[in-house]
């Protein structure tokens, strides 16, 4: 609890059996009042450790619904909950728990209603070991999304966030992609609906054991970023109208 508002860590999980317990243990307790993990139909120990751990709230998926389809789960959860500062933390140990309390107090002084940790901000990622083809890329689709979104963020690509409530209760989020592009669907929803957003310089560790997709799934995801961030342009020129960026009270 911060300053009477309840903070949530959600946690979605996809065999992440041998990094759990790990990034479990650094959640800053008891400045977390929840934590919820979804298991996305691993083939894996996660549910079973889960528990073990003692999470109370395990949402198990029996069909993989991909790593939006996790988010929509775990979002739905936590406001169902009552949460006030959401936290999205991949259990893979590729980010630390450790910037949580910056998160929240960011969000609970009413700072900002959004907060990302960036790997690009200093020299994290590369020195973290993310894999050049990877950082170019994140650095050509973020110039891209800048001129396009017409926002300025260091990358639209990590995967460590936090959302104030009202922010989830302002957007259409479960109207987003199943797939990895859904994180890129919610900030530029975030963008359009006016809501701004906060920057921390995040440490970030590739090893085998950490979730990452491959050439083939980042060429997907790139061509997916780029068809959301035209839609965006036109969206803004009033050019055009898409579904994604109508206001949750307005009718379909």
């Amino acid at each position: 609890m911060y300053k009477g508002k309840k903070v949530i860590v959600v946690l979605p999980a996809y065999n992440a059996g041998m990094t759990l317990e790990k990034t479990y243990s650094e959640i800053p307790f008891p400045l977390v009042d929840e934590v919820i993990l979804c298991d996305d139909a691993s083939g894996d120990n996660t549910v079973e450790l889960a528990e073990a751990l003692g999470i109370e709230h395990v949402i198990v998926h029996q069909e993989n619904k991909g790593y939006g389809g996790n988010q929509k789960s775990l979002y739905n959860k936590a406001l169902q909950l009552g949460g006030d500062i959401v936290i999205m933390l991949h259990p893979d140990y590729q980010y630390t728990p450790k910037l949580i309390p910056s998160f929240v107090n960011i969000i609970g002084e009413e700072l900002y209603p959004v907060v990302l940790g960036s790997r690009i901000l200093g020299k994290g990622a590369l020195r973290g070991g993310m894999p050049l083809y990877k950082y170019i890329s994140n650095r050509f689709l973020t110039l891209a999304q800048n001129l396009l979104i017409g926002y300025k963020l260091s990358e639209y690509h990590t995967g460590y966030r936090a959302f104030s409530r009202e922010v989830l209760t302002g957007i259409r989020f479960s109207e987003n992609s199943d797939d990895f592009v859904f994180d890129n669907e919610m900030l530029s929803q975030i963008v359009y609906a006016g809501f701004d957003i906060a920057e921390v310089t995040c440490p970030t560790k590739y090893f085998e054991e950490a979730s990452s997709i491959n050439f083939r799934r980042s060429l997907k995801y790139g061509m997916g970023v780029m068809r959301v961030s035209f839609c965006h342009f036109l969206q803004r020129l009033g050019v055009a109208k898409f579904g994604m960026y109508r206001a949750t009270g307005e009718a379909n």
